[in-house]
Formats: C-alpha cells, sequence, structure tokens
C-alpha cells in the first residue's frame, strides 16, 4: 500500500487490514460494490480493483487499498 495511505490511516487511528478496513468502511457507508477487474481492464485502468459507492468509484492495486481510498474520500466529503 502506498505510504501516503498508511500514513493517514495511522493519523485517524484506523486499522491497516483489509478486514478492519472493510469493517470501518462498512460503518460509514450503506453500500457499496468491490469488483477485481478482468485483466483487459487491468491493464487498461492500471488498476486491479475497484469499489463504486454511489456515482463514485476508487481504485486500488488490492482489496485494502481500494477501501482506503474510499473510506478516506467519505470522510473528507464528510468533514471529518
Amino acid at each position: 500500500m502506498p505510504e501516503d495511505l498508511l500514513v493517514a490511516l495511522r493519523v485517524r487511528q484506523f486499522p491497516e487490514d483489509e478486514v478492519g478496513l472493510r469493517i470501518v468502511l462498512e460503518a460509514h457507508v450503506a453500500g457499496y460494490d468491490l469488483h477485481r477487474l478482468t485483466p483487459a481492464a487491468a491493464k487498461r485502468w492500471k488498476t486491479r480493483y475497484r469499489l463504486m459507492i454511489d456515482a463514485g468509484y476508487y481504485d486500488g492495486a488490492t482489496p485494502a487499498e481500494a477501501y482506503v481510498r474510499a473510506l478516506l474520500a467519505v470522510l473528507a466529503l464528510r468533514g471529518e
């Protein structure tokens, strides 16, 4: 996971593991979809996973990275 995301997690004292991040995300959003992209799509968009919430989407090399990106975006929208 990129260092800037790890720093953001540590500042907010969020877990760094995939399951912990999923639990925190589920506490902040009503629902989401996580998709593992096909090899052709992964090559095109240079990512492996895509998490979609409402009209926005968040990409990551791992599910945990996609959870972090979505969680930080949701918190930023709420001003937290």
